[in-house]
């Protein structure tokens, strides 16, 4: 252990000042499009991000087709400012618990209110936008596809006339396919995301669609003889004579989610064509070999469950209409069973939960946490893993809408290992006895601000699921799917417990500006670093027993060390330099460091770090 921390201490300490910057050389042997490199990624779940328009908000009958099946108990739009646990009176007369009415809850979030939120983020420092799926479907998350080729009606201004439009298509003919109200003003969104000289990418989920999707709909009404009796995976049909039921595949079993059909080459032809249509809508809407007006990119869901044949296809139908156009994917996995879509003829990267596990690992974990040395192995082997600049393009984040939120994350930092997705899946919920639901507290947000430093200085592309940055907080889906916290609203505080006891000690709901200042300033060291987006990666210091690990990131003449403290204890940290050169923290009121006898010492806070620029 000592002959590692002399090697990397006493050798490349100095080394990585002095080394030629290869970085200008990979770019020419890149695939990835070059300014998701330069990017800061925030998610948006649209339901729960901003009720922009309270005409627009869903109607019960809008819920109809969606899990738990339940639109004839009492229903209303659910208070933004609610104590998320206690269950509202229109709630107690359904007789049921507080998870069954958590996927009855609609929040009235849409497009309107992102758009007025465009200045929010953009004060924040975002340059680029995931939105969860925002086609017409009747759940929360609409992942249930009705269609893919019309915004939800009720994430615009006319639902109804939308729906009246929307029904006189044929909706497998784009010929037909008109504009509607909520279609147009998506894409006004878009068109307000590239005024700021901000990126947009949506949600492609082309694994399954849902029970009230039209091609589905006519296989359960005509069976056999339906044009889009091909486009599912059929098990059984109706047969009363023969006493077989109509049985279907759906995604993992759930049959909320029919899947589309597949064969060796992944989607079958029909579904696929229509694939291949909406993707070139919402890419180029005018259809004038323009893409501008159109989105950037996409997030696809579950790619791990389509056969790689028709990804090969769908990404040069991407390419051909938007050659800078970047494609991300949901492939949670090892390095082995990610690479073959990494190639450069599927995707240019993916949410790259590999990162987050390994950053729990070692900023959170108390009980299992991974020394320094095993950190700064697993990070070389994830950079070194995939060709074509994707270590530079990879989603780096640490939650979503399908995991604990960071903070919560942290207050249940022993309770299992983030890498044992499934398990942890479930270990994670808030219906879990074990599973502490309060607010974090100031230690768990040091540790939380630790690894925001990291996320912002380290090689890949920093994502923020939405309100992170505001301090909340809340369990695996669905309570990581809150209503979005804003400082002009006052929010009950969180009282309840999911089993509908009183806690002993109320969580105070609001903004957490102190958080939300410290993110913008990370953000903003990284957006005015060119070092920090698009340079080289070389360890300076790992040191096991103090927990202090330092990297350098260089870009032509511009050079960055960043130092992390990952101990609960200050420690003094000493790092190689140049003679005579001048450093100035830009994390900590601009400090500055004069190199002496080829070192600089610097004093780390318990849970800190530095981000020193060269002079």
């Amino acid at each position: 252990m000592k002959q590692l921390f002399v090697l990397i201490f006493g050798v490349t300490g100095l080394s990585f000042l002095l080394k030629e910057d290869n970085t200008m050389t990979k770019e020419k042997n890149d695939f990835v499009p070059q300014w998701a490199k330069k990017v800061v990624w925030y998610q948006i779940f649209p339901e729960r991000f901003r009720n922009g328009d309270l005409s627009n908000d869903p109607t019960v009958k809008d819920i109809e087709g969606a899990y738990p099946h339940d639109d004839n108990s009492p229903w209303q739009i659910h208070p933004w400012t609610s104590d998320w646990y206690q269950l509202q009176p229109y709630e107690k007369q359904n007789g049921k618990d507080i998870w069954f009415n958590l996927q009855r809850r609609r929040y009235g979030g849409d497009l309107q209110g992102i758009i007025d939120k465009l200045d929010y983020l953009q004060d924040l420092g975002i340059t680029a936008l995931y939105l969860n799926p925002i086609f017409e479907a009747p759940s929360l998350h609409k992942y249930d596809g009705t269609t893919y080729h019309h915004v939800d009606p009720n994430f615009g201004p006319n639902p109804n006339g939308d729906r009246e439009l929307i029904a006189k298509e044929i909706p497998d003919d784009p010929s037909t396919w008109i504009w509607t109200s909520a279609d147009k003003l998506f894409l006004e969104l878009v068109r307000q995301v590239h005024q700021r000289k901000m990126y947009i990418i949506i949600d492609g989920v082309f694994n399954h669609m849902g029970l009230n999707s039209w091609a589905f709909k006519d296989v359960v009404k005509n069976q056999q003889n339906s044009n889009y009796k091909d486009w599912f995976t059929i098990k059984s049909w109706d047969d009363p004579k023969m006493g077989k039921k109509f049985e279907y595949e759906g995604w993992f079993g759930v049959k909320e989610l029919p899947e589309l059909r597949e064969d060796e080459n992944g989607i079958v032809e029909a579904p696929k064509k229509y694939i291949f249509d909406i993707t070139r809508r919402w890419m180029d809407p005018n259809n004038d070999g323009n893409p501008e007006d159109g989105i950037d990119g996409w997030r696809l869901d579950v790619a791990f469950c389509i056969k790689h044949p028709f990804w090969k296809d769908w990404r040069k139908q991407v390419k051909s209409i938007n050659p800078q156009a970047y494609l991300t994917a949901e492939v949670i996995d090892s390095i082995k069973v990610i690479k073959p879509y990494l190639k450069g003829d599927e995707f240019d990267a993916v949410m790259n939960y590999n990162f987050a596990f390994t950053c729990s690992e070692y900023f959170v974990s108390d009980k299992s946490r991974i020394k320094t040395s095993k950190f700064d192995r697993i990070l070389r082997e994830l950079r070194e893993a995939f060709p074509g600049g994707v270590e530079y393009v990879q989603q780096n984040l640490f939650d979503s809408h399908d995991t604990n939120r960071l903070l919560s994350h942290i207050v249940n930092r022993d309770l299992g290992s983030f890498r044992d997705w499934a398990k942890y899946y479930d270990v994670s919920k808030g219906s879990n006895p074990k599973y502490d639901t309060r607010k974090p507290n100031d230690y768990e947000l040091s540790i939380a601000k630790l690894f925001v430093i990291f996320q912002m200085t380290y090689v890949g592309t920093p994502m923020v699921y939405y309100g992170d940055e505001a301090g909340m907080w809340g369990a695996n889906d669905p309570d990581c799917r809150k209503p979005m916290v804003w400082d002009d609203v006052k929010y009950d505080d969180e009282r309840h417990l999911p089993n509908q006891t009183i806690k002993k000690q109320y969580d105070k709901v609001e903004v957490n500006n102190e958080l939300l200042e410290f993110y913008k300033k990370l953000i903003r060291i990284r957006n005015e670093s060119i070092a920090l987006q698009l340079g080289s990666f070389e360890t300076v210091l790992i040191d096991n027993k103090r927990e202090l690990y330092a990297f350098s990131r260089n870009y032509n003449d511009e050079k960055i060390i960043v130092v992390l403290n990952n101990s609960n204890k200050i420690h003094q940290a000493e790092i190689k330099t140049p003679a005579n050169s001048k450093w100035i923290d830009l994390l900590n009121d601009k400090a500055e460091y004069q190199s002496i006898n080829l070192k600089i010492k610097i004093n780390i806070p318990a849970k800190w770090g530095a981000v020193l620029r060269l002079q």
